[in-house]
């Protein structure tokens, strides 16, 4: 399958796309009918309505995100590279003269925090672009702020062909067999750490999990996280990817059955893949 046909397959389990495909139906069906019409279009309503919930959000992030809880750069072990995946910063295309920082921005930062910390000696900067995009890879970009944050060229790895989870694994594999590299901290947001981690293990990468971008926050609740709002439900939109995701991953073989990788971030020994 394409990248392009997957993204387009992909759109159809956005609560948004779907709701309002289910609300077009039923409106269309209302004209002979009525009830069955009816009913698709209060089904349609729900599938964006309930989503949108912060309650709902926080739930079904935090069933990912609790996987990965976060940990201190000087907690994590020393490895011979720090690999960050892409999708966090955008080229500074036109009218942008500067990178966008956008939510997931925080993946490049704890790559430079681990740098900083002599956690590793280099940085591998992972993502390519859509093909219908025409932008710089992302690797270009995130080498770009790393150069002007301080980072040395030669400490600066791009992997620019990749626009897949699983095309980061596969060229980083190929990478660190090139340059017999042992072990390497995967950095990309807690949410996608889990399937990122597995796709990683069943490539037969050494990685450490180093999260970052953890969003969901403890704290009381109250009458707004029953209120529907645009951030919750892009949140659950992202939160329902990743579940979609590993299914799919699953389903194609890219995450082997049983490949787990330990979330034990110890310095006495690296992470275990099992099958």
């Amino acid at each position: 399958m394409s990248v392009f046909a997957s993204k387009v397959l992909s759109l159809l389990i956005h609560p948004l796309v779907l709701g309002l495909l289910m609300l077009c139906i039923g409106w269309i069906l209302t004209w002979r009918y009525q009830r069955i019409g009816i009913v698709l279009s209060g089904i349609g309503l729900l599938i964006v309505a309930v989503p949108a919930l912060p309650l709902v959000a926080d739930t079904l992030q935090y069933q990912l995100e609790r996987v990965h809880p976060p940990v201190a750069a000087a907690d994590l072990p020393q490895a011979d590279a720090i690999v960050v995946l892409g999708g966090g910063v955008g080229a500074p295309a036109p009218p942008r003269i500067d990178p966008d920082f956008n939510a997931a921005s925080d993946r490049i930062v704890h790559a430079h925090r681990l740098y900083q910390a002599e956690r590793a000696p280099r940085i591998v900067v992972s993502g390519g672009r859509l093909p219908w995009a025409d932008t710089p890879p992302e690797a270009h970009t995130l080498r770009n702020v790393l150069l002007e944050w301080g980072v040395p060229e030669s400490a600066i790895w791009t992997e620019p062909e990749s626009a897949t989870t699983y095309e980061n694994a596969q060229r980083t594999a190929d990478l660190l067999r090139e340059h017999t590299l042992d072990r390497v901290l995967l950095v990309t947001s807690a949410a996608h750490m889990p399937r990122a981690l597995a796709v990683f293990c069943t490539a037969g990468v050494p990685a450490v999990p180093a999260p970052t971008d953890h969003q969901v926050v403890y704290g009381p609740r109250s009458a707004f996280d029953f209120v529907p709002r645009a951030d919750a439900l892009s949140r659950s939109t992202g939160a329902l990817r990743e579940y979609v995701g590993h299914v799919v991953y699953r389903l194609r073989g890219w995450v082997a059955p049983g490949a787990v990788a330990s979330a034990n971030t110890g310095a006495t020994a690296p992470p275990a893949c099992t099958r």
